[in-house]
């Protein structure tokens, strides 16, 4: 490297919610960092989702007497992923996100824990959210945060180049400043916290073929840089197939509906008038279900105490002032609308009376009752869960299983905990991985330094 190059104890590539958790926790052990973030302004797939962190045994599931524990949690996540999940990573991060949660709440971030209903898999209420419930005002408190704890956040820098020595231990990186000039600066530890490869078209073509021609409904900056450099450096990959898809992206005004309009009693119903799947198996899952029905689309069929619900959700709510919601008197209305045979919606109506079980294994609570509701979607790819293959502190391995000496991922940029396919998804797996994932690696890397 340069031989003026400025050293810093921690680099943090990427200042989403992974890199500004790992700042927080750093900084907890007064170890300076910088992160090097692309955007103007910190924002990332976090900023894009509704910002809801799952957690067991927080501080504040206890002050609301909520029965959870890390064990719980874990089985559900495992669950989902029929057992493909890195049990490692599972652990690490189960312990990571509640240690992270209950430290940014100490230092003055308000949460709620999401009420009256539960996302599919879980089995009980761990969802933290700020008052907002949007992943904009997460961020937004985050990098509060981290910057009042002293990190540093360098916007409009593009990390172009990492610096190894022969025995793979990073020396620091060359980013592009805002005028395209090269800038380096030297670390003693680098944790790569930046994005998946959702954004790169080619990427997800060969390694997500059902998504090739889906809608991309997460964050441009998603370009795969951490596999590239992984592949330069000889790393050993991992979960490459695992991706959030979800089933309920609006169109065409484009933007995520709640999930939690099918948890509680809605339905997606495709051209011809018919149900398709169990809703209640999951959002990521339904994205490919959607995207196989005719025309590639969907509408979600819902009544008044569920519009209730999702009027509760500040992202549903801009999406019905931008005209996504339509209301239908009927069943001839309602069809009419969707443009399929009368009789047809009202047999798929008349099939989810109360307590009845229907062919794909959904039990419904009750029936709906007009007048109907109605958004049309369709199935979207958010971001990916596979990258470079990490161990239980997040530092990044060789294909031999040995780790690199100072060289660390998490968030994106690192595997996840949803396995190898779209289904393994558990709600909340992203930010699971994020924040968990950037507590385990602030802790690593500051032991590191500290060592």
């Amino acid at each position: 490297m340069p031989g003026d190059t400025p050293v810093v104890p921690a680099v943090i590539v990427g200042a989403g919610a992974c890199g500004l958790t790992s700042a927080i926790r750093l900084r907890e052990a007064s170890i300076d960092c910088l992160l090097l973030e692309r955007d103007a302004v910190p924002g990332g797939s976090t900023a894009l989702s509704s910002g809801f962190i799952p957690a067991a045994e927080t501080r504040l599931q206890r002050a609301f007497g909520i029965q959870d524990s890390k064990s719980l949690f874990a089985e559900d996540v495992m669950k989902k992923s029929h057992g493909q999940a890195a049990p490692h990573l599972v652990q690490a991060y189960m312990h990571g996100v509640t240690g992270a949660i209950d430290t940014i709440e100490r230092l003055g971030v308000k949460f709620h824990i999401l009420d009256g209903f539960l996302y599919p898999g879980h089995r009980a209420r761990r969802m933290h959210t700020t008052p907002e419930r949007t992943g904009a005002a997460l961020m937004a408190c985050l990098e509060r945060t981290a910057v009042a704890q002293g990190a540093d956040v360098l916007v409009e820098s593009v990390v172009r180049e990492l610096w190894l020595d022969e025995n793979d231990r990073v020396l620091g990186v060359g980013y592009a400043s805002p005028d395209g000039t090269m800038a380096y600066v030297a670390c003693e530890v680098l944790i790569l916290a930046c994005n998946g490869f959702g954004g790169n078209a080619a990427m997800v073509r060969e390694l997500l073929p059902a998504m090739a021609d889906a809608v991309f409904g997460g964050h441009i900056g998603n370009d795969g840089s951490a596999i590239a450099w992984g592949k330069a450096l000889d790393a050993q990959m991992a979960d490459l197939g695992g991706y959030q898809g979800h089933g309920s992206w609006i169109t065409p005004q484009g933007a995520l509906m709640t999930w939690a309009v099918m948890m509680e009693g809605g339905v997606q119903i495709n051209a011809r008038g018919e149900r398709f799947h169990n809703e209640n198996l999951g959002y990521s899952e339904a994205a490919t279900e959607v995207l196989a029905q005719p025309g590639a689309i969907a509408w979600n069929v819902f009544d008044e105490p569920v519009l209730t619900l999702a009027r509760t959700f500040p992202d549903y709510v801009e999406a019905e002032k931008a005209g996504a919601l339509r209301m239908a008197e009927d069943v001839l209305a309602l069809a009419a609308l969707i443009g399929c045979d009368v009789a047809t919606l009202q047999g798929t109506l008349n099939g989810m009376a109360a307590g009845v079980t229907d062919s794909f294994g959904r039990t419904f609570k009750r029936s709906l009752q007009k007048p109907y509701y109605a958004v049309k979607v369709t199935g979207a790819l958010f971001h990916t869960q596979g990258g470079l293959d990490i161990d239980a502190e997040c530092r990044v391995l060789r294909k031999d299983g040995s780790p690199f000496p100072n060289l660390l991922a998490a968030g994106g940029a690192a595997r996840g905990v949803s396995g190898n396919e779209v289904w393994g998804y558990l709600s909340g797996n992203g930010l699971l991985s994020a924040v968990g994932g950037g507590w385990v690696a602030g802790a690593t890397a500051a032991a590191q330094i500290q060592g």
